[in-house]
């Protein structure tokens, strides 16, 4: 994927459109804290208290596993205002093989 090295957008920090320089980012592994990686681990019993979240018990998925990379990385594109230099990041990562700036 091709993206402009400056592009026009809109800066909340001057409240006008404004030129911004695009920087890449690779998107950061998810927190060892995260929700769902506590959720997973009271799976495994390791967090505190096990329960069943209200469901009705269920025999152990044996192969359940998380297996897999993914061929494509997401990566987070990061804004950074000429004016103000203010940095701002986009909402989402965007999932492409390559990210090239132009």
């Amino acid at each position: 994927m091709k993206k402009p090295k400056i592009i026009m957008r809109y800066s909340p920090f001057l409240k006008k459109h404004t030129q911004h320089k695009v920087i890449i980012v690779k998107k950061k592994q998810a927190s060892s804290l995260s929700y769902g990686s506590k959720k997973r681990a009271r799976k495994r019993g390791l967090a505190r208290g096990a329960g069943n979240l209200g469901r009705y018990s269920k025999p152990a998925v044996t192969k359940f596993k998380l297996t897999g990379a993914k061929t494509t990385k997401k990566f987070d594109i990061v804004y950074e205002c000429m004016e103000s230099k203010k940095r701002h990041t986009q909402k989402k990562g965007r999932r492409a093989k390559r990210l090239e700036l132009v």
